[in-house]
């Protein structure tokens, strides 16, 4: 008899579990005869969020050379290696490009087909474009309904769909009701792409609350995408030429700053040796000994492997700027406490210039304790500012910047593999690490030259006042009033407030259950917990929208070992393995 196993979800989650599910099947199943089911109602490869249609406008956050769905040789896992080619590699262009959501479709699609097509024999997929509505136990097995009333029965199940809609926050239904009973106009969280931006007005101020990635793509679309052009001047200055179409964005957020852009040039430099300090030991220490702080007891080992990695890059790539060789100052520097008076006394006389040493205060807040007199000083010192990011991004010279987060890459995957996430440090790492490729900032300061853009400055607050919304920020005096508010940030995940019939059905009959928001499985095997906090022998969940699942989030770096990968050829083994169990009973029997 043949095993069969269900995923539901045909994005890049999906998608590489397919490929690791069809790499492993002869190795686990003697036969091998196994059937897998794809359900989702969008193409496979890249299900909803990278559906092919969408504007070429927008551009995927990572270069193409930093984006696979491949396994290599650097990937530690059981499951044999399926090597294949980059983003780059796959389009054959320029690696350091920012490829468009729609190129990334045709990759994602052609890993699906290539992952087809290289399974063994015996191993048959099949696509079945429906909306899954609810699954339910049915002898030796599971029984998955589809949205247009068939049925796929499996062995196994793994939920891979990722982040969904969600139903707005008490918060968001406020403003919403008071824009309906007033007249005003808001937009809620969500994709740039699934937003009807019609009814956000041309020539009129709108308020715009956020400033992370749902932001760039926001302000591609209500201007590029409105006919709005940016040229390039013959001093090489970026300017914006108006359509007339724009509204007259007054931006602004918690932090009053974008996210920090992408590094626009190749790091050649020895990769940092992280993680030192942020290792699964040092916070069993920190996590074990009773109730504890993430800023107080964890982020002094994380701010200490972020520094690590940033002085290793500045002291062996640029001596000239260090008074100390990097093992005497390795030394000196694992042997003191973060922030201890040593600590700084080291990095004092061993960095001699002031902007060469990481200041992590300034760089997350680095509108802090500063205010203006007026607008156009606020104005001036944002144009300051996104003129000195793209510099230090675009300058081999602060390299130490891209080795810092690199240690960031590898805390982050540490902490998320052991299941540790907080939200202060969540945002912190979006901002320094997943910001957007360096020419939107460009734009930005284009965008802003040209009046399109006003910055609101830090902290920022919305209420209503005088039939208007009003936006106001301690950074500067006064305030804004528009007839739009744009909440220019995606949705945070939640299971409680989802809208995916399937997750809603299990929920609501206690068979699925949330810890911060996320789909709450057992660490060691993903399988699905359900309200009491029992596993479910034959449900599995997948992906960075699980608890301990955010290291699989995004797309996988190539060659550096990532999660994504080592992770989904885990769960494949298991659920092969559960698979092969169930036909060899139901044989036997």
């Amino acid at each position: 008899m043949s095993a069969s196993i269900a995923v539901v979800g045909a994005g890049p989650t999906g998608t590489c579990l397919v490929e690791r599910i069809c790499a492993n099947a002869a190795d686990l199943l003697g036969w091998p005869s196994l059937d897998v089911h794809v359900i989702d109602p969008h193409p496979p490869g890249g299900g909803r969020v990278w559906r092919r249609d969408q504007p070429d406008l927008l551009w995927m956050n990572s270069a193409a050379a930093d984006v696979t769905l491949f396994t290599d040789e650097s990937v530690r896992c059981e499951g044999p290696i399926r090597p294949g080619p980059t983003l780059a590699e796959w389009l054959g262009g320029d690696p350091g490009r920012f490829a468009s959501r729609p190129a990334q479709n045709g990759y994602l699609s052609h890993v699906f087909r290539q992952a087809v097509a290289s399974a063994p024999r015996g191993v048959r997929v099949h696509v079945h474009d429906a909306r899954a509505v609810d699954l339910a136990d049915v002898p030796g097995g599971q029984l998955v309904t589809l949205e247009d009333g068939r049925t796929v029965e499996a062995d196994a199940v793994i939920l891979a769909q990722g982040h969904g809609d969600v139903t707005p926050t008490r918060e968001e239904g406020a403003l919403a009701g008071l824009a309906a009973r007033t007249g005003l106009r808001y937009l809620p969280t969500g994709y740039a792409a699934d937003l009807d931006l019609d009814g956000v007005p041309a020539g009129e101020p709108v308020i715009m609350r956020g400033m992370g990635l749902a932001f760039v793509d926001l302000m591609v679309l209500l201007t590029s995408g409105r006919g709005g052009r940016f040229v390039r001047e013959y001093d090489g200055e970026l300017v914006y030429l108006p359509s007339g179409h724009e509204p007259l964005m007054h931006v602004g957020s918690r932090r009053g700053v974008p996210y920090r852009s992408k590094t626009g040039y190749p790091f050649t430099g020895a990769r940092p040796p992280v993680p030192r300090f942020v290792t699964r030991e040092a916070l069993g220490e920190v996590l074990g000994g009773g109730p504890w702080n993430f800023r107080q007891d964890v982020w002094p080992l994380v701010a200490k492997e972020l520094a690590f990695a940033y002085y290793h890059e500045l002291v062996n790539a640029h001596p000239k700027r260090a008074r100390r060789s990097w093992a005497e100052f390795e030394e000196g520097f694992a042997a003191e406490e973060w922030r201890s008076l040593g600590m700084r006394r080291l990095i004092r006389e061993t960095v001699p210039r002031h902007p060469d040493r990481l200041d992590l205060d300034r760089l997350d807040r680095p509108l802090t304790g500063i205010r203006f007199g007026d607008q156009a000083g606020l104005q001036k010192w944002m144009h300051g500012y996104l003129a000195a990011d793209l510099g230090r991004r675009s300058d081999p010279a602060h390299s130490a910047d891209h080795a810092m987060i690199l240690g960031l890459l590898s805390v982050y995957g540490v902490l998320a593999e052991l299941g540790v996430f907080d939200p202060w440090f969540g945002g912190f790492f979006s901002y320094v690490a997943s910001g957007p490729p360096g020419p939107r900032l460009e734009e930005l300061r284009a965008l802003a030259r040209a009046g399109v853009v006003t910055f609101l400055g830090a902290d920022l607050k919305v209420d209503h006042h005088d039939g208007r919304w009003r936006a106001q920020s301690p950074t500067v005096p006064g305030g804004v009033t528009a007839t739009t508010l744009v909440e220019a940030r995606l949705p945070a995940p939640s299971v409680s407030r989802a809208v995916d019939p399937l997750v809603t059905a299990l929920r609501d009959r206690g068979e699925l259950d949330e810890e911060s928001g996320l789909v709450n499985v057992r660490s060691a095997d993903r399988r699905l917990l359900d309200r009491s906090g029992t596993p479910h022998p034959r449900r599995f969940a997948f992906g960075p929208w699980v608890v301990g699942g955010r290291a699989t989030g995004g797309f996988a770096r190539p060659r550096l070992n990532a999660p994504l990968f080592r992770h989904a050829d885990a769960l494949a083994r298991i659920v092969l393995s559960e698979a092969a169990g169930t036909q060899i009973r139901r044989h036997v029997a």
